[in-house]
């Protein structure tokens, strides 16, 4: 018994083997297929999405074109400051797209090529003569021209909710030195490996051995790809092996060129505050405010150098740990040959070369803001952030600069204090575009945005509709109607009464239409706003383009309800262009991510007002400022410079108010407290002050006098409002709609009888 308990043991372990063996073929087979559906699962993933993660990009926004030409309103130090926002830097002698020389009254520049919708402008030499203030002399590639068209400045960008932003580069697009040192650097065996490297990870285990610590990582450039798009950073083996999985089948998929192409657009290499800026392309123009084809290898060399650490070798944060690290870059090249000895000599003493100046992108949210709500009527969030759209705007970097200039002058004069906020919007006369737009007395900040949010008591600048509701009926009103500027009291119901008072604690008596409104009369308004009816003058808000609900209560007649200084430069702008109505547009056109047009807005307006009724307003706000509560501009503005407009002061002096217009611009300015406290400011002492500042910098051309058909003038007695002579005392010419001119005409002492026949007297 005990000869035969062997084999019997044997036979049980040999079952017990065969089952195990079993088991271990079961589990293997189950885990080929959950591998094989891992694959399929991992396979679609990869071919399908890559080409579309590529190009998710976000709407790029741009300023307008600068278009120079002969007798343009311009000088040297504009078109400078234009260039150096462009990232233009100035050298002696031009060699390449993207430089700019002076000397004199001279400018020269060698523009970067740029694709509108309608033409694409090649890099050329653009030779610039300027004659005091303006362009005088202009040649292209050495002849002479009479147009050329500046790229415009990229002001901001509308990204997706994940906040990334990348320029995007084609590979050809990238010097192939700075291709050469990536690969050098990152990933030697790139074009041999199927997207994993054994000899990498061997490499890079032995370097931080002998280092101590990480200094080179194994993954390759495709596995690095795979984890940007794909994974997270978690550092586990199986993220570690579902990477290298990835990378195998995207090696499948798409061709090395592809893939180093979708790298350089997709590595991370900085956070600039919630954007964070994607690809060397972006990277490029955040560092050194140049396009990636005008960087010189020291440049070329310290991008590379980010790559495997952007926080630790930022060179803005670490200048000397960048240095170190770029010329580790640098040795590379020269050892692998990228760069000859010399070139790595002089790359290597070069210095970092940061660029220090102000950056463009997003520091004007205020309008960026506006243009955001504008597209959101038409476009979805999602294909704003992801599309990669060209949005053209009619941002003007020029006015901007001049707008924000005058604001932050005009404060510091008169609020030492800085409790009072501010703001600015500024339109082309002529079709309602948004020219220059300031949110604040911090225009960088993107926080509440006053210019359209900021909705305050408008004061006096409500008076003009009132007086354009009377003008519109000229069989019962004129600019010499003759009106009751005295104590009024008005029933609001519940046993209330409102008597309003004229600023000065004055009443005037009889005085004419146009005076009542030039000197703002307020008891001549309300008594006058009272014969129209409330409904008319709301009616007339609304024709003007306000579209906010507004108390339909006589206080109505000055200023109460509130309207945001957008609302306001939308009623002033109809006011403006003599009756007609223009949206208020900041979009010029939008173009697809080839540059094809998707949508041109054309300009759009409805004539809601008679030209001859528009001229008779315009004549009494051209009065407000020669001879009435705004005359105060001329304090900057030449004496025989036309502008027109109105102030607007409310209660307590809370808020201070301007609108106005000359012959190019429109503007309307607001100064106040975000607490609504009292600021001492009238519309004359506060708004007025950075209206007629930013005008007499801004402007170049005087309101024209025009007087359309049906228009006629006569001579008026001021104090009756009958007709009169021209050398008569107190005559004045005023406009009438034909027909409408009084009957009655006033006996007078010629004016220069009267002092002959006193002059005679004397003998």
């Amino acid at each position: 018994m005990r000869k035969g308990r062997p084999p019997r043991q044997s036979g049980v372990n040999c079952a017990h083997m065969k089952s195990i063996l079993s088991l271990f073929g079961k589990l293997f087979l189950v885990g080929l297929v959950l591998l094989a559906i891992l694959l399929v699962y991992l396979d679609a993933l990869v071919s399908t999405t890559f080409s579309q993660r590529q190009w998710e990009l976000p709407a790029k926004v741009y300023a307008r074109p600068l278009e120079l030409y002969p007798g343009r309103n311009l000088n040297a130090e504009e078109l400078m400051y234009e260039l150096r926002l462009l990232g233009y830097r100035p050298v002696q002698r031009l060699q390449a797209p993207g430089q700019f020389s002076q000397s004199g009254n001279q400018v020269s520049f060698y523009s970067r090529s740029f694709r509108f919708s309608d033409e694409t402008v090649a890099a050329s030499q653009v030779g610039i003569q300027f004659a005091g203030s303006k362009l005088s002399q202009l040649s292209v590639a050495g002849n002479s021209a009479h147009l050329f068209r500046l790229e415009p400045v990229q002001i901001g960008g509308i990204y997706p909710r994940h906040r990334e932003d990348r320029l995007l580069l084609r590979l050809e697009e990238v010097p192939d030195t700075m291709r050469q040192a990536l690969l050098a650097v990152e990933d030697r065996g790139f074009y041999s490996h199927w997207g994993v490297s054994l000899s990498g990870i061997a490499r890079a285990f032995k370097a931080n051995l002998e280092a101590g610590r990480v200094v080179q990582g194994g993954s390759t450039l495709t596995q690095q790809l795979v984890k940007n798009y794909y994974l997270s950073s978690e550092r586990s083996v199986t993220r570690k092996v579902t990477e290298a999985l990835m990378a195998l089948l995207l090696e499948l998929h798409f061709s090395k060129d592809a893939i180093l192409e979708a790298y350089m657009n997709e590595v991370f290499l900085v956070q600039d505050g919630p954007r964070a800026v994607h690809g060397f392309g972006l990277a490029s123009r955040f560092f050194f405010n140049r396009s990636v084809s005008e960087l010189g290898l020291h440049q070329q060399a310290l991008l590379v150098a980010m790559v495997i650490g952007p926080s630790l070798y930022n060179p803005l944060r670490n200048p000397e740990r960048a240095t170190e690290r770029r010329n580790t870059v640098l040795a590379v090249m020269y050892r692998e040959g990228v760069i000859s000895d010399v070139e790595y000599e002089v790359a290597r003493a070069m210095p970092l070369q940061v660029s220090r100046q102000p950056r463009v992108m997003n520091s004007y949210p205020a309008f960026l803001d506006l243009v955001r709500r504008q597209l959101g009527s038409e476009y979805r969030q999602e294909d704003l952030g992801s599309l990669g759209l060209g949005i053209f705007t009619s941002f003007d970097p020029l006015l901007q600069r001049q707008a924000e200039s005058s604001v932050e002058k005009v404060l510091d004069r008169i609020d030492t204090a800085e409790q009072l906020e501010t703001a600015l919007v500024v339109t082309s006369f002529d079709n309602g575009e948004v020219r220059a737009l300031v949110g604040g007395r911090s225009p960088r900040f993107a926080g509440f945005n006053r210019a359209l949010d900021a909705v305050r008591p408008v004061g006096s600048l409500i008076k003009p509709a009132v007086y354009l509701t009377a003008l519109a009926d000229p069989a019962r009103y004129t600019l010499a109607t003759p009106l009751q500027d005295e104590a009024i009291e008005v029933e609001m119901g519940g046993g209330q009464v409102w008597s309003p008072r004229n600023f000065d604690r004055t009443s005037h008596g009889q005085v004419l239409l146009h005076e009542a409104l030039s000197r703002s009369y307020n008891q001549a308004t309300v008594a006058l706003g009272m014969e129209l009816g409330v409904e008319r003058v709301l009616n007339t808000l609304e024709q003007l383009g306000v579209d906010r609900d507004l108390p339909a209560y006589p206080s109505l007649f000055l200023g109460a309800g509130g309207l945001s200084p957008v609302d306001v430069a939308q009623m002033y702008q109809t006011i403006a262009t003599g009756g007609f109505r223009l949206p208020l547009r900041t979009i010029r056109e939008v173009l697809d991510a080839h540059g094809e047009p998707l949508q041109r807005y054309a300009l759009q307006y409805d004539r809601v007002f008679d030209s001859g009724t528009m001229h008779l307003l315009h004549y009494a706000l051209r009065e407000v400022v020669k001879e009435g509560t705004g005359r105060g501009v001329y304090r900057d503005l030449p004496a025989d410079f036309m502008v027109a407009g109105k102030t607007g002061t409310t209660n307590d002096n809370r808020d201070s108010w301007y609108a106005g217009f000359s012959g190019d611009l429109m503007a309307v300015s607001w100064v106040g407290r975000d607490d609504n406290g009292e600021t001492g400011l009238t519309g004359a002492a506060g708004g007025l002050r950075i209206w007629s500042d930013f005008m007499a910098s801004a402007s170049a051309r005087s309101l024209a006098y025009r007087v359309p058909d049906g228009v006629e003038h006569f001579w008026i007695d001021q104090g009756s409002g009958n007709l009169s002579g021209k050398d008569c005392e107190g005559a004045r010419l005023i406009p009438f709609i034909s027909g409408s001119q009084p009957e009655t005409a006033e006996e007078c002492v010629d004016r220069r009888r009267g002092v002959m026949e006193w002059f005679q007297d004397l003998f």
